[in-house]
């Protein structure tokens, strides 16, 4: 067993194990972040004088829906690298494997840096604005989450040294 590969091993479940705690928080206190989501999308906290408010969408069911695929999203992200983080420690002697192993790890990055760079980043923060909201912005905790997740996707697929 090489130490790189437990520690690449161990970093994808560490983010697993995050991924479904926040969806599991999100899922056990739902109206906290429900609250944030429906101020996020009816930008309500934005700059009163903002002319691109005409994005706002009012509607309850669409803030539930958001709020959903947001859980749906934490729940894959950690699902993805759970099953990779697993199959890295099973196969930690086969190089062969092992990489192959990888690539679950890889989709479950993909998937949480989608959520929170295009969904939060992008979407909320520059679609609706988020960033000009005192009380609603996620966007500084939305970086550390891509920050982490970018880290752990470059860290997975270094290529191990041979023999190792």
């Amino acid at each position: 067993m090489t130490i790189l590969r437990l520690c690449k091993s161990i970093v994808c479940l560490s983010l697993a194990i995050f991924a479904l705690l926040v969806c599991l928080n999100n899922l056990m206190d739902y109206n906290s972040n429900y609250a944030f989501v429906q101020h996020t999308l009816s930008m309500d906290t934005v700059f009163p004088e903002n002319t691109l408010k005409y994005r706002a969408i009012l509607d309850p069911f669409v803030w539930s829906l958001v709020y959903g695929l947001i859980i749906f999203a934490e729940f894959l992200t950690g699902l993805l690298l759970f099953i990779g983080a697993i199959g890295l420690l099973k196969n930690i002697h086969s190089p062969l494997a092992f990489k192959r192993a990888k690539n679950w790890a890889y989709l479950g990055c993909l998937v949480g840096f989608l959520l929170w760079f295009f969904g939060f980043i992008v979407i909320g923060g520059e679609w609706f604005c988020m960033w000009q909201s005192e009380k609603w912005n996620g966007i500084e905790a939305a970086f550390r989450f891509v920050v982490i997740i970018m880290f752990i996707l470059l860290f997975t697929a270094m290529p191990e040294p041979e023999g190792d």
